[in-house]
């Protein structure tokens, strides 16, 4: 049942809203301040990487910090991201659909982009820098690097990392890959003209913007997500010191194609491929981070949640994660939607926890305005929004989910709806090679009917169970069919993309 018009259903569950409540009321008395936020987003990671997940040392690369954090915490396998970068990133500041912020892919070198997305767009680290949080991106940010569209200029008092993908950072220096572009000064010159700025940069809000290193060769791009881990880790020392909550953003430029792990972690994967290596490097990166909450005292006054911002980019293999699920990035099947997710919070969420419950990454919006204490009261009336508030979900010992269902586009086209362990599908995309999931891939209409799945029987989406043998495709479509109509009332806004 919906609790608003322009905002997304949710299943009420008021015994366990109150339980979370009371807790977070208990744990304010006890600190005199609101928690801090932590989120750790790893690019393209493959739900089947960390070893809590199933991969680890079994699929080439351990993952001690990452399982140990599912070991002290809540362990989510239905967790669902967008299908690509861009559109993840938008989504969890926003809590809408990336359809409905028009900011649905990456914005490309030579896009002309015909308005500013973020202009009307109220962000959540505005929001909780309103409130009194301060608001830290470090890392990639890759939603628009346009004056206007930077971290800085949405509502983050600081940002430190890089407007792109690594990629397309690395390609200009890597001439082994890509020597038709780096060893021709022409074509090196007309991409410099329209491509995205390969400098660590420092911005602050009010706009001063610093640039520091360049990145000169892949060592340099090897490097970097060491440098901006110690940056997060400093920075954590710092604030935890001070009078305000923090919400900081992680976003490592790894697992992103291409990978060049630091020569500190290079070859110490057990595949000892560069992926691998890069796995390892990051699961090593967030323990010094999570060191470094604990060092500060601060643990039990902060929610960590991590996660990847789609499923893995196959079109890259080898150097590309694992999933156990049909598709991968750039799909709204379960490879590309489905990925890892883990809730932790020391003396708040009871370790060892593990939940089917349905949980769009979207939903860390609303868990995060609950935390600071932002009444949805704030968001404007005329907006659509897509998260719903899991706080209780994620808090309470036997927390279940409040989503009723989650969505999946692809641009601008409605692809997919899941309702508990149902999953009807009205288009699809179909991979014309193995692994080629964007570069060799079709969009297609389902036909007569949709494709209906099972997930607990059949998780990889191979064989539909359809009205044949399961009548409830009816609720599911219903449900889908709802969903579309909100756009009627809320249109999508078009930003050219």
């Amino acid at each position: 049942m919906p609790f608003a018009e322009n905002f997304e259903a949710v299943i009420p569950r008021p015994e366990q809203d109150k339980a979370a409540e009371e807790r977070l009321a208990a744990l304010k008395a006890k600190t005199g301040q609101r928690p801090n936020i932590l989120w750790l987003v790893v690019d393209d990671m493959g739900f089947g990487d960390p070893g809590c997940y199933g991969g680890g040392g079994l699929a080439g690369a351990s993952t001690p910090n990452i399982d140990r954090l599912a070991a002290e915490g809540l362990k989510l396998t239905s967790c669902y991201a967008q299908q690509t970068c861009t559109p993840t990133r938008s989504a969890i500041l926003t809590g809408r659909l990336p359809v409905r912020t028009g900011l649905t892919r990456p914005i490309l070198a030579g896009d002309k982009i015909t308005a500013n997305p973020w202009e009307d767009e109220v962000s959540l680290p505005k929001l909780l820098s309103d409130a009194g949080y301060f608001t830290l991106l470090s890392g990639k940010w890759h939603i628009g690097e346009s004056e206007g569209m930077r971290p800085h200029d949405v509502g983050f008092d600081e940002f430190y990392g890089y407007y792109p993908a690594q990629k397309e950072i690395s390609q200009r220096v890597d001439a082994r890959r890509f020597p038709g572009l780096v060893l021709n000064p022409e074509r090196l010159a007309a991409f410099e003209a329209v491509g995205p700025t390969d400098f660590l940069t420092h911005g602050f809000k009010g706009g001063r913007t610093e640039e520091l290193q360049q990145v000169l060769s892949t060592e340099d791009m090897s490097k970097a997500d060491q440098v901006l881990t110690d940056f997060t880790v400093k920075r954590i020392e710092e604030l935890a010191a001070g009078e305000q909550p923090f919400f900081i953003e992680h976003c490592f430029m790894k697992v992103h194609c291409d990978n060049f792990p630091h020569p500190d972690y290079a070859g110490k994967s057990e595949a000892k491929y560069p992926y691998k290596d890069s796995v390892h490097e990051v699961d090593a990166q967030i323990g010094e981070i999570m060191k470094a909450l604990g060092d500060a005292g601060v643990l039990e006054r902060t929610l960590v949640f991590f996660t990847s911002d789609n499923g893995p980019q196959m079109d890259g293999w080898p150097d590309a994660g694992y999933t156990p699920f049909r598709g991968a990035k750039g799909t709204t099947w379960e490879g590309g939607v489905r990925v890892p997710g883990i809730a932790y919070w020391k003396g708040m969420i009871a370790p060892g926890r593990t939940s089917d419950g349905l949980f769009d990454l979207m939903d860390l919006f609303g868990v995060s305005l609950n935390l600071a204490g932002v009444g949805t009261d704030t968001l404007p009336e005329e907006r659509f929004y897509d998260f719903v508030d899991q706080t209780s979900f994620l808090l309470t010992d036997e927390g279940q989910s409040k989503r009723e269902a989650v969505y999946f586009w692809w641009g601008k086209e409605l692809m997919a709806c899941r309702m508990k362990e149902y999953k009807a599908h009205v288009k699809v995309v179909l991979a014309q090679a193995p692994h080629m999931h964007i570069d060799l891939a079709t969009v297609q209409d389902v036909g007569l009917a949709p494709w209906f799945f099972n997930l607990y029987l059949d998780p990889k989406e191979e064989m539909t169970v359809g009205h044949r043998l399961d009548p409830w495709m009816v609720t599911v479509l219903g449900k889908l069919k709802a969903h579309g109509a909100t756009f009627k009332k809320y249109p999508a806004k078009n930003i050219g993309l």
